[in-house]
């Protein structure tokens, strides 16, 4: 996440995967101009699509997985894009939490419907089932995924994506991914993996809760290391970008920013779901949901702002600094009462550990107030949710033992070096100078 760099993208064949590496001949960046007046440096996985005609889509009935998200640098929606597209045929829509065109809250159970701008049928992703059924794909052959992810397990669109993946195959389908940037970079890898018997909706797969990857070099992780269930592989086309390279921040890529979710405005609170989602799992500070700084604050009433941003600053977390703030939620926790706390600034992402940030936060408060410790009145739920959300009891286990950072840490830790490697064969997008 240092320097842009520019540059076209090679797709790396996989030895022994049944996956396509799709590999177009790369054109000069675009040198298409924002109303902003930004510079548009990289390119989707749709446009390299439309660039070349849709040629792997030809004469195929498509069901297009996708939110308000899958759009090309124009704001054109991915839905309408492919329904106009010559010689393809959408056939379904599939709905993955919020919605296609985004119209469910949070959490929301997503209905069956008809998508009332193309005709065609939205089949929900996020209500009853998850996975799509056979009856479903009954008139698909092949099921293109186009969603904006966040880079972090605990969102659940790739959740979505490798069951689909999964009922793909099991249904003697294709799957195609059309690649997007991780606003984490691609560099990033923090956390452990989610332990065997540990998996849900929140952590499906045993990957690390910053994992490092696009959805793309993601589905070829599923897909060739045996991960999907029952070890099926599908037959697995990525189209990928053109222009993103791994140390690159979202707003280097020009792209427009369209948020995946209510509470994921902005590129800044997409580089910060993981620094506090996790503590607010546990429903004992506000987080800044329900306030205008979703997933950047750390707040309660009973905490001294000062005291405690002092303490945070005095740890020295690299690349992070905090200052006090006071503000009155608007709705969720502590709603119209008056809060106090901390803002959390990113001063250099590239290395700043984000994820551990959230345990200095409970560490301190510990400390300041043991009446208040984080774990001390959760419901038994909440705790079930950090767990499944960490993808181990073990990292609450080894945290409550002292409240202390250093007691979970090496945990936290263990995967990262490992997986990183691991996952470094299915790169799609190399620098340089990484």
């Amino acid at each position: 996440m240092m320097s842009l760099l520019m540059g076209s993208v090679t797709l790396l064949a996989v030895a022994g995967s049944c996956s396509q590496a799709v590999s177009e001949p790369a054109s000069p960046v675009a040198e298409t101009v924002l109303a902003t007046g930004k510079a548009i440096v990289v390119r989707p996985g749709i446009e390299v699509l439309a660039e070349n005609g849709f040629k792997q889509l030809q004469g195929k009935r498509v069901g297009l997985i996708t939110n308000p998200t899958g759009v090309d640098n124009n704001l054109r929606s991915t839905i309408d894009i492919l329904a106009e597209a010559p010689g393809v045929r959408l056939t379904a829509l599939f709905a993955p939490e919020h919605g296609v065109r985004g119209d469910y809250v949070a959490g929301a159970s997503v209905a069956n419907d008809v998508d009332k701008k193309t005709g065609v049928p939205v089949y929900s992703l996020h209500g009853r089932t998850k996975k799509p059924t056979p009856e479903m794909l009954r008139n698909v052959d092949i099921l293109v995924y186009d969603i904006q992810d966040i880079g972090c397990r605990s969102y659940t669109f790739i959740s979505t994506m490798g069951l689909a993946m999964e009922a793909a195959a099991n249904a003697g389908k294709e799957f195609m991914v059309l690649d997007r940037p991780n606003p984490l970079g691609g560099v990033r890898v923090e956390g452990n993996l989610v332990e065997k018997g540990r998996e849900s909706f929140v952590g499906q797969y045993p990957i690390p809760y910053i994992y490092g990857l696009t959805p793309g070099e993601l589905a070829e992780y599923l897909n060739n290391e045996g991960l999907l269930g029952a070890g099926v592989s599908v037959d697995l086309t990525v189209i990928p970008m053109d222009g993103w390279q791994r140390n690159m921040t979202f707003s280097q890529t020009g792209m427009p920013w369209v948020l995946p979710s209510p509470h994921i405005p902005t590129t800044d609170a997409a580089l910060l779901y993981p620094a506090t989602g996790i503590m607010g799992e546990l429903s004992y500070v506000s987080i800044g949901v329900g306030y205008t700084l979703p997933f950047s604050l750390a707040a309660a009433p009973w905490i001294d702002a000062q005291k405690l941003s002092e303490r945070l600053n005095d740890i020295g977390i690299p690349g992070i600094e905090f200052r006090p703030i006071y503000y009155k939620p608007f709705y969720g926790q502590f709603k119209n009462e008056n809060v106090a706390g901390v803002q959390v600034y990113i001063r250099d992402a590239a290395n700043a550990p984000l994820s551990i940030i959230q345990f200095y936060v409970m560490q301190e408060l510990a400390s300041m107030y043991p009446s208040h410790k984080a774990f001390a009145t959760a419901t038994p739920s909440r705790v079930r949710m950090f767990d499944q959300v960490c993808g181990s009891a073990k990292v609450r286990q080894f945290f409550t033992k002292r409240y202390k950072v250093d007691d979970m840490i090496d945990f936290w830790d263990q995967d990262a070096r490992q997986f990183k490697e691991k996952s470094s064969k299915y790169y799609i997008y190399n620098d340089p100078d990484i």
